[in-house]
């Protein structure tokens, strides 16, 4: 399994929802029937969305209370989705060392986002890893 590519897939879900502002199991569902992700990838996606779901205030809090001057609301929406899988890894995947979850969402962020969002979420995980 490409872990790469499976983050990618769950936050091209994520973002998917947001956008339709529905962050029901269907609408992953309903993603999932749209996109071709297979085997080992779609285990993580389906595996991974609906617990960050599940968690989802608690990343946001934790994420939002390191936004200097920003809010969530503010934020480009891949950029939140990018910042959510990272926080949720931090906080409930002893597994995944943080300066992989770290290296992957500013490495997400080169492909799908702006020019500066790679140094701005990368500065954002920083101040919350030093939290911890």
């Amino acid at each position: 399994m490409s872990r790469k590519k499976a983050r990618i897939g769950a936050m091209q879900a994520l973002f998917s929802m947001d956008i339709n502002n529905d962050f029901s199991l269907d609408n992953l569902n309903l993603f999932m029937e749209n996109n071709h992700f297979l085997g080992d990838e779609a285990d993580y996606i389906n595996r991974v969305v609906p617990d960050i779901l599940d968690k989802l205030e608690s990343v946001d809090e934790t994420i939002e209370k390191n936004l200097k001057g920003w809010t969530m609301a503010r934020l480009a929406k891949v950029d939140r989705q990018i910042l959510r899988i990272a926080v949720y890894e931090f906080l409930y995947k002893d597994d995944i060392p943080p300066e992989v979850s770290i290296n992957e969402a500013v490495e997400i962020a080169r492909l799908y986002s702006s020019d500066d969002a790679p140094k701005f979420i990368n500065g954002i995980l920083g101040t919350i890893y030093r939290s911890f």
